[in-house]
């Protein structure tokens, strides 16, 4: 994945494994950038740059520890890192190249830009995404509840995709984050999404977007996506690789009757957006543009119009959106909320499903995901999957070992 890496001498960029840890970084900079790893600083912090003793302030050690993974860090394709470092190192210039006999000189970027037209997308490749109704309500049931649409959610949404490009989705898994009134903080648990990921491969199932909510702030301006949600987007969809990904809100909307309804939509984003995020094109410190736009590090053409600022609007495309009744249940407490899934709640749910078939009981993504801290993700999962999956039964020990786990409390 790429990082971009501002320091004193402007934003320049390195590349890394998507694995990679804060070591792994710092090699890659002294060998992109040729600044020493002895002599590197390196923070999320952007107040990193104006410090006068970086060295000795407490603020600055996020990224103290060499052998933590970036995602954990929450740095993802196209993040920024922060870095001073003592010495001093020659910085190349880009190349230029004469244009004309009198005429200025352009470097190849200034070429590739006048050349870049922001078009519309007409269609999508997901040609509709359809949502397990159990799952979408149990999701913005707790947005609206609990958090009042007041601070942003976000769940990756676990499905299939058929020939025709039509998504089902099965199940939300939210992982560990941190919501404000316009901003939504990842803080990804690996191991934990890991599970997930098995969990999904057992029952045929594999990541096939992200679902986020907009709060009631947001749904006051002008906006469909904002310029910092396009980002996250794109950071996703980059990661996936899935050509159908798709990306879902929620939002809170006044109804005719001056109430107010759950509105659920869908979108992809277009092929050129997620072509020119991989290439680090768009511009994330822009306190004074409007949301509705996204800032470009080069000219683009827009309606035969040179620009840097573009409408978030471009980058979209709408998908269908659908409802559906799946094969799994939602009554588990979900995972990374106030009110967690332990093996008490896994007792209380027992008790409560006892006159149910045992592959029923167990039939639930957010128990599963408990249940795999405790059972082998590797070879005691994918079994059970196989039982949910054909509804066949559930082997008695595996019923033992499940009971016995919820006798604890």
């Amino acid at each position: 994945m790429l990082i971009r890496v501002r320091s004193r001498d402007g934003l320049e960029r390195v590349t890394v494994e998507a694995n990679a840890t804060v070591k792994e970084l710092q090699s890659a900079i002294a060998e992109t950038l040729n600044v020493p790893v002895s002599q590197q600083l390196l923070s999320r912090n952007r107040a990193l740059l104006l410090a006068k003793e970086p060295d000795r302030d407490s603020s600055f050690t996020d990224m103290k520890n060499l052998d933590a993974s970036l995602l954990s860090l929450g740095l993802g394709h196209g993040a920024v890192v922060y870095l001073v470092y003592s010495g001093e190192r020659v910085v190349a210039g880009p190349p230029v190249t004469p244009h004309g006999t009198f005429g200025k000189k352009m470097t190849m970027d200034d070429l590739i830009a006048r050349q870049t037209r922001i078009e519309r997308q007409e269609k999508p490749h997901c040609s509709s995404l359809s949502l397990d109704r159990e799952a979408a309500d149990s999701f913005q049931h707790y947005v609206h509840q609990s958090l009042a649409f007041s601070v942003k959610r976000g769940g990756f949404m676990y499905g299939s995709v058929n020939e025709a490009g039509e998504v089902s989705v099965e199940f939300i898994y939210e992982p560990p984050q941190q919501g404000s009134e316009d901003s939504l903080l990842l803080m990804r648990d690996m191991e934990e999404e890991k599970h997930a990921d098995i969990i999904a491969a057992g029952l045929g199932l594999c990541k096939v977007g992200f679902i986020f909510t907009q709060t009631v702030s947001q749904t006051k301006r002008d906006y469909t996506l904002s310029s910092i949600e396009i980002r996250q987007a794109a950071q996703l969809h980059a990661e996936s690789g899935f050509e159908c990904w798709a990306t879902a809100i929620v939002k809170l909307e006044v109804n005719d009757e001056g109430g107010t309804d759950v509105h659920f939509e869908a979108f992809q984003l277009s092929d050129q957006c997620v072509k020119l995020y991989k290439e680090g094109w768009f511009i994330e410190e822009c306190p004074d543009l409007d949301p509705k736009l996204s800032r470009m590090a080069k000219d683009v053409v827009i309606l035969s119009k040179d620009t840097r600022d573009v409408d978030n609007d471009f980058f979209l495309v709408l998908v269908k959106i659908l409802d559906h009744e799946g094969p799994l249940s939602c009554t588990f407490p979900v995972e990374n909320r106030e009110s967690f899934s332990s093996l008490q709640a896994l007792k209380a749910h027992l008790e409560r499903t006892r006159n149910k078939p045992y592959v029923k009981r167990i039939a639930d993504f957010h128990l599963l995901l408990l249940l795999s801290n405790y059972l082998d993700v590797n070879t005691d999962i994918p079994q059970l999957m196989e039982c949910i999956r054909v509804q066949g039964p559930v082997p008695d020990g595996y019923q033992l070992i499940i009971e016995s786990l919820a006798s604890h409390f």
